[in-house]
């Protein structure tokens, strides 16, 4: 089965879409998903983007995803709290889950718990919020996502989305072809399918 790398960051407001998103995509096309969290903050900047100092692209963006959110049946209350996770908390409690095989549940709880419940990620109340329903303890997780191993496999994801070429989230990557974008989302299950108009060239 063919397998496509989701790259996101928990505080990225379209990917929430993707995040809601992506599962049914995934099981229409046939396609398995890599969740792949990984660090937009760092790759932004090297890129001298700094979406939160321009004010009129942000309001924008909230009401962009509005309306993607109510073309694609995806729940929406209003903007969440935003900038959310300062410490990058969520994002490495987002290694720990991806090492241990729970990211997909993870990460849904929490960009549910930030969109519709109001909650800032990588708080305590988020992770009191979403963990336990998961399984799992609430300090065991944390202090697993303190330490070093957490912190490495994040730089080593964000390394690893530079190398693709990425410099925003959502993005997808399949067989070395990326796509940024929710709204190109669609367009990377169609590349992972083998059916995407580029590789479907007529005969000559």
């Amino acid at each position: 089965m063919k397998q496509l790398d989701f790259f996101y960051f928990f505080g990225s407001g379209y990917s929430y879409l993707s995040v809601m998103r992506i599962g049914k995509v995934a099981r229409e096309a046939g396609v398995t998903v890599r969740w792949r969290p990984f660090n937009v903050r760092t790759v932004m900047g090297e890129n001298n983007i700094a979406l939160r100092t321009q004010h009129a692209k942000v309001r924008y963006m909230w009401r962009d995803i509005q309306r993607r959110a109510a073309r694609h049946g995806v729940p929406f209350t209003g903007p969440p709290r935003w900038p959310t996770d300062p410490d990058l908390l969520a994002n490495r409690v987002g290694m720990v889950a991806a090492e241990g095989g729970w990211c997909e549940d993870y990460t849904l709880a929490s960009f549910r718990a930030w969109y519709l419940d109001g909650i800032e990620l990588g708080s305590r109340q988020h992770l009191d919020a979403v963990l336990p329903p998961l399984g799992r303890d609430v300090d065991a997780t944390i202090a697993l996502a303190d330490g070093p191993a957490a912190h490495e496999r994040l730089v080593q994801e964000t390394d690893a989305a530079r190398d693709h070429g990425i410099f925003g989230a959502p993005a997808f990557v399949v067989d070395n072809e990326t796509f940024w974008g929710d709204d190109r989302l669609e367009e990377a299950f169609a590349w992972a399918a083998g059916d995407h108009s580029l590789q479907v060239q007529p005969q000559t």
